[in-house]
Formats: structure tokens, C-alpha cells, sequence
């Protein structure tokens, strides 16, 4: 009992002698384990949209779209256990606030199916007593700003305006969220979609199947296409579903995957180096226990439980901190228990892991009678003898030489603030990547600020207008199309913008731009899809028409997963090309696209429809709010190596300090002493950690770009001047933590210091 009680209140004294430290390595601990839990939640939260809705609303496997409704029995397919619909669905255009939106109005039943059922989330669902009632998307209705009983004004094909009210706002698991999936989606009852679209040849079927294997979704989808032949428009399946519904969390999670794998690692070695220094640093207290009767087991253990402890209450701060940040973002039941209680575990096995060794070397310290009294002895490192042969002042030659005194420490040190650097590196490399987005939008494919269509005017009348303004550089007539492709039982999208001998200038990293009919670039993501290389023939279905395109490039293609066909518009048929759905507009250098926008439509009395396209960076804001956060974690984590290094630095060279101040040198040299022995590695590991990231982060962004579909070519490094900016700013921040100890030890009177 006096044992535990005497082991205890040396802990408390210890820790309260180093409370700054304490502080700093729990939250390290803490803001690692935090990125870690964001990172689980966010890359399982990219599926569990999809997963959730699909249960709830016994969602269908394969979505089916046919010119004419099925007339054969989709369901006695083998693998389909229940069908849903067909059900007619006709295009509108939602007119909300002064935007048009496109969208997609489907007949539903009063009774909701029992497969593929929208799950309302707000309001009811469709009844017969308020006919002109819509039950809007979530997403959808979001974009809109739509709340229940508001007005939903929807213009058909013909022109003719009708207005809707808002009964209903649902969820849905057949299509991802507005507006990566467009059109947007509404339900009417079937006599009001016959009084907005009397007209049956402007409409399509959907049909939902589910079936008794999710796995046979490709094999069932083939048999469809060879039943359904020419009627059958566009195929999507669950996978298809599933991933644009991921939106960009898979981004942000592999980010913050990778800083907190990253940082796990250097906060090990931080708590490390900060027992194993602390074990040097006490050898006579630990020998003084040992001489009261405590055994080798108890001083490990001893050291165990008061460094450990540190480590777990980070662990335990940073799990409710991760999960409280998901809770707030997400709701609290998107947490899942299971990823949060494997990194806790995970990361406490690593913090004692981390601890033990110092603390069992600790355990082995001798009695009183055999502690060494000074810091170890050896040879002049290479780096003090060429400060010799250079002249260096006395100061810095024995910094240097203090720096390598105890080279495992030394190594520990520098490698701890190497990997935080290299961290910090790569997001820097994530921040400049999203610059160039910006700066530069015409490199993701969006040399086009502006898509006109041609709402109440004739096409040619939209076209004229467009080209006539006075900031427009360029007009390109475009048109996306979906298009079956081969042996895959799902659609594409083909982008068609442009024409062959005046193509749209779409980002080509690979191969080279189109140049005639017949000729395409592609996406990573459908390249990869459909197992093609520039070069390859392939063959589409567009309609019922076929479309055989050779492969000349690869694009960057930040949409759908880089499931893209470019080509100029003369290579689609003419039913399917003319007239074109909208006209891309390129503007004059300097030209604001909000100006030009409301320019033209005032001078049409809002008849065209102009929309602003979304760079893909502005969908990614948040990623730099998080790379700030991570890189105060990361700085955390190398300020907690630099207490430990300047701690044993002072530990080990207190008998030299007392020596030289007798033999003459000044507090400023002294100080000097210290700062240059600690600086050196500080150099060395800032150094070494900004090279490593900066040559890695640009294939560490381009191999994200490659498996997400984008494409390889997007990566940027920081620039030379923020790297150089960013490298000095942290040197020159650890030598001023590092300047902090050195003072004191400076200021010390001779008898103190070699106490």
C-alpha cells in the first residue's frame, strides 16, 4: 500500500513539474485520434447514405428507362424477385425563384409501392383529395429551397406553365443527390402528369428491379438490354447509385485518413521520445526508488501508468471530440460505434506500445551507487569538426556537437518532426491543387463559365444573342446524351460540345484532341470501366442508334466519376444533336460571368436560361478548413519532440553549462550552445520532411485522381515560395520554443546549474 501511495504522488509531482508538455502530448493524441474517427465516418458515411435509404425504402437493384412501357415480364427474369412500376415520367422545367431547373416528373400511386417506395421525411405522400400536390426529392427540394405548401411551378414541353404545391419532401435511394445527378426528381399522381404531358411520345418508363442477389445486378441488366433491344434508353444499377451518392467525402476521408495514419505515427514517436527522455532525465529518482525497495517490474510500471496515461486520456478527449464534430455534421446515429471503438482500441495498443520500452529500460536503472553523473562521452561528430575547420564560434561548435550527443534521441527527434513536416507538405500540395481549380478551371474542363439554353426562344435565336454579347469569346452547341455501353449493361454519359473542327477545348493529358467525326476523349473512370486505352474503338448505343467512337485521349473529368465520353457534336446523329440542349459560353479574359449572366437575361426578358457552372473546387471548400486543423494537430505533435529534445539537451549538458560559465562565457553564448544543439535537428527534420513531401504529394494526388475516376495530371506541389515561406516559419517557430529553456538554463546561477 505505502508502495502504490508513494508511486502515486511521485507521478502527480512529476506531471505537475511538466505540465506544458503533459498538455501538449495529450492533445496531440487527441487531435490524431479525432482525424482518424472524422476520416472512418466520412469514408463509411460516403456508403452509408445509400445503404440506409436502400433499406428503408426496399430499393430495386437495377433502374430500367424504355421509350414505350415494357411489354414483357420483367419480373419471371431469373435473379428479379419483384418489380417496380413501370411508371411514366415525363421531362419539366422547374421554374423556382428565378431559376429554371430540369427536371424529371413521375406518376406514382396514391398507395406507396411495396418496392422502391420514397421514404417521406417531411409532409405526406401523394393523395387523391389535393391533386396538384408534388412530393419533392430531399436533395432536389433542397436546391430549391422548397419547404411544405410552397408553390412549385413547372413548365412542360409545350410551353405551358403549371402550378404545384408542395404536399410532400421524400428520400430516395434510386438516383444520387441533386446537383451531381440531374434532372431533379418530383412525384405527381398519374392524372396530373396526363393533364401537364398529354403527349406520350415525350415521355419515358422507369422500372425497378430487385433482386435476390445484388452481386448478379450486371447479369441480370444484360439479359434486360438483348429483352428490351431498341426500346430500352438507359440502364443504372445500385453500384452507379451508390457512388454518386459518396459525393466528395471519399476525398475529404482519404485525406484525413492519410494526415491521421501519418500522425499516429509521429505521436508514437513522440510519446517515445518524450518517456525515454524523461526516463534519462529522472535516472536518479527512478534509482532513488529503487533504492526504497521498489522492483524492476513496479518502476515499468510506475512509468507505464504515468506516461500511458497521457497517451489514453488523449485518446479518450480525442474520441468524444471526433464523434461530437460527426454527431453535429452528420446526426448522431451516422457515428457507427464499431470503426470509433477499433480506432480507440487501435490507438491505445500503439500509445502503450510506444511507452513500454522506455519504461521497461527505465525499470532497469541501478541503485544509487551506479548512477552515471554526466551525459555520455564519444568523438566529435563529423558536423562539429568541419564547425572547427570552418572557425566557427565556440558556441556553435559545441551546439553541434551537443546535437548528436545521444544519436537514438537525436534520430527519434528529427524523424518526429520530419513526418509532421512532410504531412503538412502534402496539404499545402491539396491547398495548391484547389488554387489551380480555381485559377484555372479551364484545366478540370470547364473553359465554359456559362451554359445558355434556350428556354422560351428557338435555339438559333439563343445562339445569335449568345454570340452577339459582348464579353463572349466562343459558343459551343452541346448536348448530353446517356448511352449503353457495351458488355457493361449500364449507361454513360456522353458529353457532346462543340463539333470535330471546332472542338471544345477539354483538358487532354493523354493522347490528343479530337479532330474529326468519330474520334472521343474519355475519362479515367470509363477508360478504367470499360477496360479501354486511347486508341481503342468502342461501341455505344445512344438511343437506339449505334455510336462507334475511337478513343484519341483521356481527360481530366471531375463528373461522374470520370464515367465520360467527350466528342464534337457532329458525331451524334442528327435526332440526337439537333437542336442542341444548350449552348456553352466562353468568355472574354476578365469577364464576369454574374454580369454577363444578368445581361443576358435581362435583354430576352428571361427567356433564355442561364446557368453559372460550379467549379469543382468550390464543392470542396471545406477540405482547406480541415488541412488547417490537421496542420495545428501536426504542429503540436513536432512542438511536443521539441520540449522532449530540449529537456534531455538541458539534462544532459548541465555539468558542461556549469563548466562553461566558470570558464568564462556569456548567458548569450551559453544560450546559444543550446539553441544551435536543438536547432540542428530541428533543421534536419523540417528539411528532410519538406523535400519528402514535396516530392510525393503530387503522385499522392494524382493516384487519388486515378482511382476516383478523375484522372491522373490534377496534382500540384506548393510553390516554391510557400514551401520556403512555410519551412522558415517553422524553423524559426521551434527555435523560438526551443530559445525559451535555453534562457532560463542560461540565466541559471553556476551552483543551480550543476546541481
Amino acid at each position: 500500500m505505502s508502495t502504490a501511495l508513494a508511486g502515486s504522488r511521485w507521478i502527480r509531482a512529476d506531471l505537475r513539474a511538466r505540465k506544458g508538455q503533459a498538455v501538449l502530448t495529450v492533445l496531440a493524441v487527441a487531435g490524431i485520434v479525432a482525424a482518424l474517427i472524422t476520416a472512418a465516418t466520412l469514408l463509411e458515411e460516403g456508403t452509408n447514405p445509400w445503404r440506409s435509404l436502400f433499406a428503408q425504402t426496399d430499393g430495386a437493384h437495377v433502374w430500367l428507362y424504355t421509350k414505350n412501357s415494357p411489354q414483357v415480364a420483367l419480373g419471371g427474369i431469373e435473379g428479379v424477385t419483384q418489380t417496380a412500376g413501370p411508371y411514366r415520367s415525363a421531362p419539366v422545367t422547374v421554374a423556382q425563384d428565378g431559376k429554371k431547373e430540369p427536371a424529371a416528373l413521375r406518376a406514382m400511386p396514391a398507395a406507396p409501392p411495396a418496392v422502391a417506395h420514397p421514404v417521406v421525411a417531411e409532409g405526406r405522400w401523394l393523395d387523391p383529395a389535393q391533386p396538384d400536390g408534388v412530393v419533392v426529392e430531399r436533395s432536389f427540394a433542397g436546391s430549391l429551397g422548397l419547404r411544405i405548401g410552397a408553390p412549385f411551378t413547372i413548365i412542360a414541353l409545350s410551353g405551358e406553365r403549371h402550378t404545384l404545391y408542395v404536399r410532400g419532401i421524400a428520400d430516395s435511394a434510386e438516383q444520387g443527390f441533386y446537383p451531381e445527378w440531374t434532372p431533379g426528381l418530383a412525384y405527381v399522381l398519374p392524372t396530373m402528369l396526363d393533364r401537364v404531358e398529354p403527349m406520350m411520345g415525350r415521355s419515358e418508363w422507369v422500372t425497378g428491379l430487385r433482386l435476390a442477389d445484388a452481386e448478379a445486378s450486371q447479369v441480370v441488366s444484360q439479359r434486360v438490354v438483348v429483352m428490351l433491344e431498341d426500346h430500352l434508353q438507359r440502364v443504372y444499377t445500385w453500384r452507379e447509385v451508390r457512388a454518386a451518392m459518396e459525393l466528395d467525402n471519399r476525398l475529404l476521408g482519404t485525406l484525413l485518413a492519410l494526415f491521421g495514419v501519418a500522425g499516429l505515427v509521429a505521436a508514437a514517436l513522440a510519446l517515445a521520445n518524450a518517456a525515454g527522455g524523461r526516463v534519462l532525465g529522472q535516472l536518479r529518482d527512478l534509482a532513488t526508488l529503487k533504492s526504497m525497495g521498489f522492483t524492476r517490474g513496479q518502476v515499468a510500471l510506475l512509468l507505464l501508468v504515468e506516461h500511458g496515461a497521457l497517451g489514453l486520456l488523449g485518446v479518450v478527449v480525442g474520441a468524444f471530440a471526433g464523434w461530437g464534430v460527426m454527431a453535429a455534421m452528420l446526426g448522431p446515429t451516422s457515428v457507427a460505434p464499431t470503426p470509433v471503438l477499433a480506432i480507440v482500441a487501435g490507438t491505445a495498443l500503439l500509445v502503450l506500445a510506444a511507452v513500454w520500452v522506455p519504461a521497461w529500460r527505465g525499470g532497469r536503472t541501478p541503485p544509487i551507487p551506479d548512477v552515471p553523473s554526466g551525459p555520455p562521452r564519444g568523438r566529435l561528430s563529423r558536423l562539429a569538426r568541419l564547425g572547427l575547420l570552418v572557425r566557427l564560434p565556440p558556441a556553435l561548435v559545441l551546439g553541434t556537437r551537443d546535437a548528436f550527443t545521444r544519436r537514438v534521441p537525436a534520430f527519434l527527434t528529427a524523424f518526429g518532426l520530419a513526418v509532421p513536416m512532410m504531412m503538412i507538405t502534402v496539404g499545402l500540395g491539396v491547398w495548391a491543387t484547389l488554387d489551380n481549380f480555381l485559377a484555372h478551371p479551364e484545366q478540370v474542363g470547364q473553359h465554359a463559365a456559362l451554359h445558355v439554353r434556350p428556354g422560351k426562344l428557338e435555339p438559333a435565336a439563343a445562339e445569335r444573342i449568345a454570340r452577339q454579347d459582348r464579353d463572349v469569346a466562343a459558343v459551343y452547341p452541346g448536348t448530353d446524351v446517356n448511352a449503353l455501353a457495351p458488355g457493361e449493361a449500364r449507361s454513360v454519359r456522353v458529353r457532346a460540345v462543340g463539333s470535330s473542327t471546332s472542338p471544345y477545348p477539354f483538358p487532354v493529358v493523354e493522347g490528343r484532341m479530337y479532330g474529326r467525326q468519330g474520334e472521343a476523349v474519355a475519362g479515367q473512370g470509363l477508360l478504367d470501366l470499360l477496360g479501354l486505352k486511347i486508341g481503342d474503338r468502342v461501341r455505344l448505343t445512344v438511343g437506339g442508334s449505334p455510336l462507334i467512337v475511337r478513343i484519341v485521349g483521356r481527360t481530366v473529368e471531375p463528373e461522374q466519376d470520370g464515367v465520360v465520353l467527350s466528342l464534337g457534336i457532329d458525331s451524334l446523329e442528327a435526332k440526337d444533336a439537333v437542336p442542341p440542349e444548350y449552348y456553352a459560353l466562353a468568355l472574354k479574359t476578365g469577364a464576369d460571368p454574374s454580369e454577363v449572366r444578368g445581361r443576358l437575361l435581362s435583354e430576352t426578358g428571361e427567356g433564355l436560361e442561364v446557368q453559372a457552372v460550379v467549379n469543382p473546387a468550390d464543392r470542396l471548400s471545406i477540405i482547406r478548413v480541415v488541412i488547417v486543423a490537421l496542420i495545428a494537430v501536426l504542429t503540436l505533435i513536432g512542438l511536443a519532440n521539441l520540449l522532449t529534445a530540449s529537456a534531455l539537451g538541458l539534462r544532459d549538458h548541465a555539468f558542461d553549462l556549469a563548466v562553461l560559465k566558470a570558464m568564462g562565457l556569456t548567458p548569450r553564448q551559453v544560450m546559444a550552445t543550446l539553441v544551435t544543439g536543438t536547432g540542428l535537428l530541428v533543421v534536419l527534420g523540417i528539411g528532410v520532411g519538406a523535400a519528402a513531401g514535396y516530392f510525393v504529394v503530387t503522385g499522392l494526388i494524382d493516384l487519388q485522381g486515378h482511382t476516383s475516376g478523375v484522372g491522373a495530371g490534377i496534382g500540384r506541389a506548393p510553390s516554391p515560395l510557400t514551401l520556403t515561406v512555410t519551412v522558415l516559419v517553422a524553423v524559426g517557430t521551434a527555435l523560438a520554443v526551443a530559445l525559451i529553456p535555453a534562457r532560463r538554463a542560461a540565466r541559471a546561477q553556476v551552483p543551480v546549474t550543476s546541481r
